[in-house]
């Protein structure tokens, strides 16, 4: 397939402009996808490519919210706001039953609460877009597992939890703090919640598009609905989850659930990286060297995620990147999305990365879609040569 790459690169960069051509004519399908660069706090790469797509265009990112939500959470603990090492349940009284009192924030941001999902009543999509009525309904529930003992990601629901904690300590929503302390004085586009002048720029998630093979495969890898995987992809309710619906739904670009509704481009991702932790048109990094480090660092050691059968990636609220592409730099974080966009931070290089897809591609088995690592090694190789 041909598809035209747009957009510019900063010279030192024309390979990775090469690896993004080579990437889309290797697609089956046309993935729509952008990518954009950050070095110490300067774009460097800034590209996008596919049908009914630009450098402004919008569209859902997922899981990517993750990321935008745990900023807010790190600037608060290192404002001494939160305390990571304190219980959820003596900032949200209503979260401490069932076991779930001794419950940390830390060890929540890890993935370790054992409320992947609602086992007793699925939610529905306008539930999930709420943060507010997920965080609500999950406080009184029975977890999972005994909670701190093991992790499984909290795919559509972390960002609510955690949320909540946001909500009652400081009386504001994670919407709205990101707003306020990240996307506003950053000029990110890059949102929790799309406002309504921007719905000219939003593009639809498409679906993947699957061969006789792929299909047989995913069939054969579905959860079973009363699995603890079936629960936290809310596959036990009557009409299962479908991701580009829930993607494309009119109440989650609303509302931009912490989890899982963040809408944006590859440029609001990577300066929302590159803002993290480096100076970006004179602003300085929002978290210091010490808060970066502590997200950063791999905090789930010694086995396989229950929900998803993948090996420890966690870090607080982030991915640890370099578990999934381990040529990347210890101290990088990030998260990816469901159709295999990713952002991450890397402090010890000054690189900051943005990739987006339109279109859902093959599940990679490790979230983020498997061209992002050649992708983001012909950037580290471009930045070493410098």
């Amino acid at each position: 397939m041909t598809i035209a790459v747009h957009g510019t690169v900063a010279e030192g960069f024309e390979g990775v402009r090469e690896e993004f051509a080579s990437v889309l004519a290797g697609e089956r399908d046309d993935p729509g996808a952008q990518l954009v660069v950050y070095r110490h706090g300067r774009r460097v790469v800034d590209l996008w490519g596919g049908d009914g797509i630009d450098g402004d265009s919008l569209t859902s990112l997922y899981s990517i919210a993750k990321g935008a939500a745990h900023l807010v959470v790190a600037l608060l603990v290192q404002d001494g706001v939160l305390d990571l090492d304190r219980a959820v349940a003596a900032y949200w009284p209503e979260f401490g039953t069932h076991g779930k009192d001794r419950l940390t924030l830390g060890e929540l941001l890890e993935h370790r609460a054992g409320l992947v999902g609602d086992a007793e009543q699925p939610f529905t999509v306008e539930e999930l877009a709420d943060d507010r009525i997920t965080a609500a309904r999950l406080a009184g529930r029975r977890p999972l597992w005994e909670p701190g003992t093991a992790w499984g990601y909290h795919a559509f629901v972390i960002g609510a939890l955690t949320g909540e904690v946001v909500r009652r300590v400081t009386g504001r929503s994670v919407q709205e703090l990101f707003e306020e302390r990240i996307r506003a004085p950053y000029g990110l586009d890059y949102h929790l919640g799309l406002p309504a002048a921007a719905e000219a720029r939003w593009v639809d998630v498409q679906p993947l598009v699957p061969t006789a093979e792929e299909a047989a495969l995913l069939k054969e890898r579905a959860a079973a609905p009363d699995s603890i995987r079936g629960i936290a992809f809310n596959a036990h309710a009557p009409a299962p989850l479908d991701l580009v619906a829930f993607g494309n739904h009119p109440r989650v670009k609303a509302l931009g659930p912490a989890s899982s509704g963040g809408v944006g481009n590859a440029r609001g991702v990577a300066r929302m990286f590159a803002a993290a932790v480096s100076t970006v048109d004179g602003r300085p990094p929002l978290l210091t060297p010490a808060t970066a480090a502590d997200f950063a660092a791999l905090r789930t050691p010694g086995g396989p995620d229950l929900v998803t059968g993948m090996d420890d990636h966690f870090a607080r609220g982030f991915e640890h990147t370099p578990a999934i592409f381990p040529f990347l730099a210890p101290g990088t974080f990030g998260h990816s999305g469901a159709t295999g966009s990713l952002g991450f931070a890397d402090p010890a290089n000054g690189i900051a990365y943005g990739y987006t897809r339109r279109r859902f591609g093959f599940p990679s088995g490790v979230g983020a879609a498997l061209e992002n690592g050649r992708l983001a090694q012909s950037v580290l190789r471009a930045a070493a040569a410098l």
